[in-house]
């Protein structure tokens, strides 16, 4: 069996699972319960001068049957005081060494307030810090959270606060909500973070009621943005994570977080370069036994892969992503159809006529059939089928002749402008 322990920024855990810092590690009896179940680490919600919580303060997103596929909350950090959460960290941590046990962090943004928190936390023998950069509401809106994150300059000046008193390793937790992730991960990384994780949670507004005209979630009438996350913000995360994890300049371990709910999930953080993976809305939803199939189908994806060790496949796949310019222009597939496995509902023919590129017709037997010099090849057929094996998208060319935007560009001919454009 494959050795899941990792060793993550200098904090080590039994497996790269971790709970992210959230309502599922409120408190250290919910923690300890986690770390039963085979947790290998919790980053503990965030500490900070306790708030008043609203109510309601979470709304779901549904697709048909499937329930809460995301979730919007404009629930805040703690609200339960410094001291007791301090108890229960030096509590939790006694009685589980092997797991890790991260403090999440947000104050205000003074040096005096990060250092004053900072020393206070970290006796009781927690294995770092992180710090929440991310939080999109409620904090943001006084100055914290996403509102340090989206600055640069800000992360990395409280990065460099943090780091002066600080005698563990330092996680920044990174915001989506930028035009681009790599000026704040490297930013960090300039401040001295040990680390990054991301994704917090995306702005959002979940949705309206139609019959009061509410929007969700109501607050006596009244609503207000939150953060969005779960099953549907996977590619968003997966694609930040990516870009982190190829850039040049940065060079510290990522913590990958959103929409993480199987061990194939985070899997493939793991292939686009995080060290570990946090969750959160996956154990909201089916609580935190969760972590069983995790670890086993992770095992057992290891040994039928032929690793040794999870840390041998992190940032496999990261090579594999590039900019779209550096594409093979060359490379074509078209659309098959499998008569055997094909059910003839049409969806095939629909789609294409209607939302691609009219390639496919009838034959006598009323089977689909493709028009493939008019196919380009751009998968929606397979797509929507519903009907395994009964569209494949096969490969036509051979290889030999790879071409990028940059060279098609370089032999293609010019078009003379025409006068007085």
């Amino acid at each position: 069996m494959a050795d899941l322990t990792t060793n993550f920024a200098g904090i080590k855990s039994p497996n790269p699972f971790w709970l992210a810092s959230a309502p599922p590690t409120n408190m250290g009896s919910m923690v300890e319960r986690a770390f039963d179940a085979g947790w290998g680490g919790a980053v503990w919600k965030t500490l900070g001068e306790p708030i008043v919580n609203v109510s309601s303060r979470l709304a779901g997103l549904d697709q048909g049957a499937l329930r809460m596929i995301g979730l919007n909350n404009i629930e805040l950090i703690t609200d339960r005081s410094l001291e007791v959460n301090l108890k229960e960290i030096y509590e939790c941590k006694k009685k589980y060494p092997n797991n890790a046990v991260i403090i999440s962090l947000m104050v205000e943004s003074r040096r005096e307030a990060w250092h004053e928190i900072v020393k206070r936390s970290q006796d009781t023998g927690a294995d770092g810090f992180e710090l929440n950069f991310g939080c999109p509401h409620g904090m943001s809106e006084r100055g914290m959270g996403a509102a340090m994150g989206q600055v640069p300059e800000y992360t990395c000046m409280v990065t460099e606060w943090v780091k002066e008193v600080s005698e563990l390793p330092v996680i920044v937790k990174l915001t989506p909500n930028v035009a681009h992730i790599v000026p704040p991960g490297r930013a960090a990384q300039k401040g001295g973070a040990d680390a990054v994780s991301l994704i917090n949670t995306i702005n959002s507004v979940m949705g309206v009621d139609l019959d009061t005209m509410i929007p969700y979630p109501n607050v006596n009438g009244m609503a207000a943005h939150g953060g969005y996350c779960g099953t549907a913000v996977k590619p968003i995360a997966l694609n930040m994570v990516s870009e982190l994890a190829r850039d040049a300049e940065f060079n510290i371990p990522i913590s990958g977080i959103g929409g993480i709910n199987t061990w194939r999930d985070a899997v493939e953080f793991l292939l686009l370069g995080a060290g570990n993976v946090q969750v959160c809305t996956a154990v909201m939803h089916y609580g935190y036994r969760i972590v069983e199939d995790m670890i086993d189908g992770l095992n057992n994806y290891l040994d039928e892969k032929g690793f040794a060790s999870v840390n041998d496949i992190i940032g496999k796949s990261v090579s594999r992503v590039t900019d779209w310019g550096n594409l093979d222009l060359n490379y074509k597939v078209v659309a098959r159809v499998n008569n055997e496995h094909c059910i003839k509902c049409n969806l095939c023919y629909v789609a294409c006529e209607d939302g691609a590129h009219q390639c496919f017709d009838f034959d006598e037997n009323k089977f689909p059939v493709v028009d493939e010099p008019e196919c380009v090849g751009c998968n929606l057929c397979a797509l929507v089928c519903p009907s395994p094996g009964a569209i494949s998208m096969v490969r036509l060319d051979d290889g030999s002749n790879p071409m990028n935007w940059k060279e098609y560009s370089a032999n293609a001919p010019t078009t003379p402008k025409s006068h007085g454009s």
